[in-house]
């Protein structure tokens, strides 16, 4: 039960931040692939939530306060970075710098199709999940070996 719960929080940190959950797995002791699974599955789940919301949480968006917010973002220098690098870009950093949802949010924001929206995010999010649990493994071998 205790693998479970663990890997529930996991999930559950990965819905809101995927470099919140790798590092909370870790300290809870989970195994590598456990961390994996649960990071990865959470960040992709939140990404996919946001862009089945897709325009109904742009309206809602546009009339909040964020509304102006978002008007400058696809009008600034968002726009310019989005020309350069279109949906790949998008799908493969978000994931790193701004997070799944808030990367999903971006690309709905833009309007890119659900479907390629979702197969670079996820994308993303599985390269970025593994490499990152990667490099927590990689990181504790390391401690291990300096500390003995």
């Amino acid at each position: 039960m205790e693998l479970f719960s663990q890997s529930l929080i996991v999930f559950g940190l990965a819905i809101v931040e995927l470099w919140l959950a790798i590092p909370t797995g870790f300290i809870m002791g989970l195994h590598p692939v456990a961390v994996a699974i649960a990071s990865i599955t959470g960040a992709v789940l939140a990404a996919f939530i946001v862009v089945l919301a897709g325009e109904r949480l742009r309206t809602w968006l546009a009339q909040q306060r964020y509304g102006r917010f978002l008007l400058d973002w696809q009008q600034g220098r968002a726009k310019i970075i989005w020309a350069k690098y279109g949906v790949v870009g998008l799908g493969l950093l978000a994931p790193l710098l701004t997070g799944a949802p808030i990367g999903a949010l971006v690309g709905v924001t833009f309007g890119i199709p659900r479907r390629r929206l979702v197969l670079w995010m996820t994308i993303g999010v599985v390269l970025w999940g593994a490499g990152l649990t990667l490099a927590g493994v990689l990181g504790l071998i390391v401690f291990e070996g300096i500390t003995g």
